[in-house]
């Protein structure tokens, strides 16, 4: 393909991000602010690969092809410089991702399509010292990006329709199902989600049962993958924190976090990541 991806920010989403783009023929620049962090990524994405082959989801020659069409880097500016597709994955933090899009406008070309891949913060609010926010728009991927299908594509009161449209034609192309969500908190997904997983939490809170028996409730009974709780666990404690503090500030009272959660995130009790969560892990 004629258009070079940049993905920046080489975390968990953002270096699944890379692989999705880089597998569907992209010349894919990864970004990272430091080094570790990016050669970080660059094995999550051959690591990823290489279980994909294992498995027989992903052949040998994609495999090389992937990897071929990837790019580190630790300077934004060659990063972006070219790039049709600019997809954010760093931290949220608003002050962070304007200052970030404010040099990507600089140096990316005019008519770049901007993306953010938020799971909560506000697309409107992102965009505000952009000169051409009608590009900007969000594109939420699900963990892991290269496995689960869904983007929320997220669309801003200046967001065009052809960006819209954009966005969503790019989702399709790499084999993923995207939605149209108006930016209001949490968009669909993280409201769900949350609400979801907050009251489960409460209810491990309140002894109403284990959260193996929660968990099989949902996944049993209303044919969830995955329960709640092992949810929680694999997007991590404290990013649900951080977004039901969000969500309670902007919506009210019913996503205030349970003091459990509180008390677990700062026990450093985080999930999968850390190894201990609602479950044990190896």
């Amino acid at each position: 393909m004629s258009e070079p991806v940049a993905v920046l920010g080489a975390g968990t989403m953002g270096h699944g991000i890379a692989l999705v783009a880089a597998l569907n023929g992209h010349v894919t620049r990864l970004y990272d602010v430091s080094e570790d962090a990016l050669e970080k990524g660059v094995q999550g994405v051959r690591s990823a690969l290489d279980k994909g082959v294992e498995r027989g989801k992903t052949s040998e020659e994609e495999r090389k092809r992937a990897l071929s069409n990837l790019e580190g880097t630790v300077d934004l500016e060659s990063a972006v410089t070219g790039a049709g597709v600019v997809i954010e994955a760093i931290p949220e933090d608003v002050e962070l991702k304007q200052d970030t899009f404010g040099q990507v406008e600089k140096n990316a070309p005019t008519g770049a399509l901007l993306a953010s891949n938020t799971s909560s913060l506000s697309i409107e609010k992102i965009a505000e010292p952009l000169d051409r926010p009608e590009r900007f728009v969000g594109m939420h991927f699900f963990n892991p990006p290269y496995i689960l299908d869904l983007v929320e594509v997220v669309y801003g009161p200046d967001t065009s329709k052809e960006t819209v449209e954009d966005a969503m034609a790019l989702a399709r192309s790499w084999g993923k199902e995207p939605i149209q969500v108006r930016d209001v908190p949490g968009f669909a997904s993280s409201r769900l989600g949350i609400a979801l997983g907050v009251e489960a939490i409460r209810m491990v809170e309140e002894d109403v049962a284990s959260p193996e028996d929660i968990d099989a409730a949902m996944e049993l009974g209303y044919n969830h993958p995955m329960g709640p709780l092992k949810l929680t666990d694999l997007v991590g404690l404290d990013v649900r924190l951080d977004i039901a503090e969000h969500l309670a500030r902007e919506l009210g009272a019913r996503f205030e976090p349970p003091q459990l959660l509180r008390e677990m995130v700062s026990e450093g009790k985080l999930g999968k990541k850390t190894g201990e969560g609602f479950y044990t892990y190896d």
